[in-house]
């Protein structure tokens, strides 16, 4: 079952169930990358998290069989099949997690189509290329990243000084409002913790307590969470493809609505 949210900033708190159109909703699948060395790293010094040289780490060879997992378990529970998009950020761990996960099968005779991921990409021993058939669209969106670059000189990685937790926050929110002009219904986004909790922190405070914590619980390396979102702020104009006027046909010959 999918946890909702509602997206609305100034929503009344209600206790019990809600009812939505369902052109005003989104389901997202949030991932956090699989393990990176980084992590490693950090699990042994947690300053290691503000080196330079780990900024843009690649993933582990436990972190590539996460990803396996991972896929296996997309294809075999059917979301894959409903994932329209994959939005990724635009580092090495989430690119590798994503095309591993959600990228087409791996390149066989009679097969021309271009690679989504190029053999042993990141000096990742054995890994075979993987192609782009069969497999949803990709974007790459510095918004979703961890720590936002905004120029060559990188104003915001320092050494000491990393953006803000209120930051991440309101970059996940104006992520999430750029995600409602996108016409996909199913997007699968595949992120950093760090971003996924600063960005979820800001729901499911009119839910009940045991879903909030759901919502807000940290995500472990390659952990995939669905969730649905709400729309109660008319941010998208999509009408429904759905839905059905009803009386029909129109016309001299139409039904009396007398008939029963």
């Amino acid at each position: 079952m999918c946890t909702i949210f509602t997206f609305c900033a100034d929503m009344d708190a209600a206790p019990g169930q809600g009812l939505y159109p369902l052109h005003r909703t989104k389901t997202i699948h949030f991932v956090r990358h699989a393990q990176g060395f980084h992590n490693v790293a950090g699990e042994k010094d947690h300053s290691a998290y503000l080196s330079p040289e780990l900024l843009d780490a690649q993933l582990t060879p436990l972190g590539w069989e996460q990803v396996d997992n991972l896929r296996k378990h997309v294809h075999s529970s059917d979301v894959f099949k409903g994932i329209e998009l994959v939005i990724v950020s635009p580092l090495l761990r989430t690119m590798q997690t994503a095309v591993g996960v959600f990228g087409g099968e791996g390149y066989a005779d009679g097969i021309d189509v271009p690679p989504l991921m190029v053999e042993n990409t990141g000096n990742s021993s054995s890994r075979p290329a993987i192609s782009s058939l069969n497999s949803p669209p990709f974007v790459a969106v510095e918004l979703c990243r961890e720590h936002l670059i905004e120029s060559d000189d990188d104003t915001l990685w320092k050494v000491d000084v990393r953006e803000a937790n209120e930051e991440v926050a309101a970059r996940g929110r104006q992520f999430l409002n750029w995600l409602w002009t996108r016409e996909e219904k199913e997007i699968a986004v595949v992120t950093h913790s760090g971003f996924l909790i600063h960005t979820l922190a800001a729901f499911g405070d009119d839910c009940h307590t045991s879903i909030k914590s759901e919502i807000c619980r940290p995500f472990k390396n390659c952990e995939l969470r669905s969730v649905v979102i709400v729309d109660k702020s008319m941010i998208a104009s999509n009408s429904s493809t759905t839905d059905f006027p009803g009386k029909i046909p129109e016309g001299s010959d139409a039904p009396s609505d007398d008939v029963k």
